[in-house]
């Protein structure tokens, strides 16, 4: 039995759930290019707090955070005013404020649905 070949290309992670329809364009943007992401379903296992850290430290707190959930409306921070810290705090607490998918692609970030920053991790492939 021979080894397998190691991936060519980037090496794509991608932070969601099976569920969510945004997630599913990511998985499915990635493979038509001939790239398997590496997928966590962050509903069986929640992001590591470093992982979001790093997912804040480039975006911004306010741009991972799903404001047009349910899961937001339900919690009322609608009508809370918070700092960046604050809101990253709630993000680590309740993953479901989270703007599904986190792509991670090396040193590259995006949140939500974003074929223009998925394409551009993959172009220099």
């Amino acid at each position: 039995m021979s080894p397998q070949p190691k991936p060519v290309g980037p090496v794509v992670q991608v932070f969601g759930t099976p569920d969510n329809q945004a997630t599913r364009a990511a998985l499915r943007f990635f493979k038509e290019r001939r790239i398997e992401p590496h997928v966590i379903d962050i509903r069986r296992k929640p992001m590591a707090p470093g992982e979001l850290r790093r997912f804040v430290e480039r975006l911004g707190a306010r741009a991972l955070a799903d404001t047009e959930s349910k899961a937001w409306n339900d919690a009322g921070l609608g009508y809370l005013s918070m700092t960046d810290a604050d809101l990253a705090d709630r993000l680590l607490v309740n993953q479901g404020l989270l703007k599904l998918p986190l792509v991670r692609v090396d040193n590259q970030f995006a949140a939500g649905r974003d074929e223009a920053a998925w394409r551009s991790f993959v172009s220099g492939r």
